[in-house]
């Protein structure tokens, strides 16, 4: 489930919640509207922490260092 996704359960879930006055006979709008709000807030902060977990790397041990103008002079 991708952040679009949980955005859209949430504004949907509003929608029916908040702002519309229909009336169903067996379906109670306002319920289906917390439902999907609180799937869309549960998927969103399921997916954030996939995501930040997913960013975080472990350092990178640190490359050697080579040093290429060190001439040695040899003495006959």
């Amino acid at each position: 489930m991708g952040m679009a996704l949980t955005i859209v359960l949430i504004a949907v879930g509003a929608i029916l919640t908040f702002g519309v006055s229909w009336e169903l006979s067996g379906v109670n709008l306002d319920v289906i509207g917390l439902i999907l709000m609180a799937v869309g807030f549960i998927g969103l902060a399921s997916y954030v922490a996939i995501f930040k977990r997913r960013r975080v790397q472990p350092p990178s041990p640190a490359a050697p260092v080579i040093e290429e103008n060190h001439r040695h002079q040899w003495r006959a």
